[in-house]
């Protein structure tokens, strides 16, 4: 957040994503630029909570505009906390950057993901801002200046996840990645290294081969290091790039050459344009003063006064619980536990299987979550929850500290199931088959996906359909379902990719299961297990 408080009617520019890509997205915070950045776990988005929690403190009666890139687990719980900003009677308005020229066909711009393009898109909306946009012009900028950006990235070695063994992939001994995504994900092509010359080459070609929206003569332009790329060697390329713009009929205005969105270690660098007319070069010159960028001359306007009461999201009050919703409580809270011994056992798997086509983490989100989870569960036990409170909250806990697109379903899943219960009387068996069908529906709706697509999903409609109109036994039952659940996710490794990160790389994912399908069709297993002790 803004040492100060936003200035009273003003817009307030948020923008953030998951951390490893420093300065982007807290050092992008003051004056000219962003009003607040909530920043997730490494390469997860932030919760619906941080989310939140930023966007109430940032907002003083001007409305908010959210800006992220365009990844699934950003666009869960960056929407989440819109539609909660919005029944609390806050204006949001949202603009997904789609600048990588990589992941999508030029007729999808606006469904491609975003890469070092947030630079560009954020400083525009955040100069309008301060100039005097009102939230509905900051938004028309913001997605004018999105529209009007293409980029291209490539790598020559992949980056390393903190405690890990080894990078998420490596890139032959003589050759280049290109196409790379920012959260580790494995180049779409290989070429033989290049000379600083070719290099400029296929990253120009590649940012101009489509003309966007916005048809100009006059780019602005950044040359962005994804981690451990020098500077001296980012300026020979420039050097390069600079002639071929020149050649191509391109007038350059003020270019940004260093580290602005990296990927920890990554050795890399990527190339973005966007076309400016009068109003966007006018917002791209404008000063800014922030820890990480600054453009210079003073930044005019209202800068806000000294920041008074932040509001810090609080602890619900615990309902009054029966002792049998209390044992009922109990009893979760060892199913928990199991569920969290089984995902810390596949972590290693699930990590391995997710860098085949995704950015590895989805063993160590995974676990994140059930951790919290679980000890949530524990915490709200201890004060006297009954079944109800206690999922409610591991639901909640499971989404804010494991991020990311799991980190939004499986919260989302949890407080689903807790919906169907009660804080009043023993769970039922007839409860738990509908809690789950009913949870697995959530997911569906809050992520989109469908059977096919190569996600969770592809194991949990299977799960669901078992299970609906099913009676007696629970454990039965979901041991029944959980069987069909297992064979659809394995199933899913002749599958080509079509939602999430690993979507962007198409043919790579095929003979490799989808991890989120993988570690849904244990954990149901093991709660068929259970269930049935």
């Amino acid at each position: 957040m803004r040492k100060n408080a936003t200035p009273s009617g003003q817009p307030a520019l948020v923008v953030g994503g998951g951390s490893g890509h420093y300065p982007a997205f807290a050092g992008w915070v003051g004056p000219g630029f962003a009003h607040g950045a909530p920043c997730g776990n490494i390469f997860s988005s932030p919760s619906a909570d941080q989310v939140h929690a930023v966007a109430r403190n940032a907002d003083n009666g001007g409305g908010v505009l959210l800006g992220f890139g365009h990844y699934a687990g950003d666009v869960l719980h960056f929407g989440a906390a819109a539609e909660k900003l919005r029944a609390e009677g806050i204006d949001v308005r949202i603009v997904a950057v789609s600048d990588d020229v990589a992941s999508g066909e030029p007729g999808d711009h606006r469904d491609r993901r975003g890469i070092a393009g947030d630079l560009p898109v954020f400083k525009i909306a955040g100069a309008a801002i301060q100039n005097g946009a009102d939230l509905a012009e900051a938004e028309r900028l913001a997605w004018k200046a999105n529209d009007a950006t293409r980029s291209l990235g490539v790598a020559f070695d992949g980056c390393t996840l903190p405690g890990a063994d080894d990078a998420l992939f490596h890139v032959p001994d003589g050759k280049m990645a290109i196409g790379l995504g920012i959260h580790g994900e494995p180049g779409i092509d290989e070429k033989p290294m290049p000379s600083a010359a070719e290099l400029a080459k296929i990253l120009v070609d590649g940012v101009l081969k489509e003309t966007p929206e916005l048809d100009s003569t006059r780019v602005a332009v950044v040359l962005n290091g994804l981690g451990t790329v020098k500077y001296e060697e980012m300026f020979v390329v420039y050097r390069h790039v600079a002639e071929l713009l020149a050649e191509a009929g391109l007038t350059v205005v003020r270019p940004e050459v260093g580290e602005h969105v990296t990927s920890l270690d990554m050795s890399g660098l990527s190339l973005t344009v966007m076309r400016l007319d009068a109003e966007l070069e006018q917002h791209w010159l404008a000063p800014a003063d922030t820890p990480a960028f600054r453009r210079g001359g003073t930044v005019q306007g209202d800068l806000g006064t000294e920041r008074g009461e932040v509001y810090t999201p609080g602890e619900d009050p615990i309902p009054e619980a029966s002792e049998e919703s209390r044992a009922s409580a109990a009893r979760i809270i060892e199913i928990l536990g199991g569920i969290r011994s089984l995902l810390e056992e596949l972590e290693p798997e699930l990590g391995r299987m997710d860098a085949i086509a995704g950015d590895g983490d989805h063993g160590q989100g995974m676990v994140l979550g059930i951790e919290a989870a679980h000890a949530a569960a524990e915490q709200a036990a201890e004060a006297g929850a009954g079944a109800r409170t206690v999922l409610v909250q591991a639901g909640a806990s499971w989404s804010a500290e494991a991020g990311g697109t799991s980190g939004a379903l499986w919260g989302a899943a949890l407080t689903s199931v807790g919906s169907g219960f009660s804080d009043q009387e023993t769970v039922t068996d007839q409860q738990i088959v509908t809690a789950l069908v009913q949870a697995v529906e959530a997911v569906e709706r809050l992520g989109g996906a469908k059977p096919g697509d190569k996600t969770m999903v592809d194991a949990a409609v299977p799960f669901r359909e078992s299970l609906a109109g099913a009676s007696g036994a629970a454990g039965e039952a979901i041991a029944t379902a959980a069987a069909k659940a297992t064979a659809a996710a394995e199933s899913t490794a002749d599958i080509v990719a079509h939602k999430g990160r690993a979507r962007t790389h198409g043919e790579k994912s095929v003979g490799t299961p989808d991890p989120g399908a993988i570690s849904f069709s244990k954990i149901v297993t093991l709660l068929g297990q259970q269930l049935s002790a």
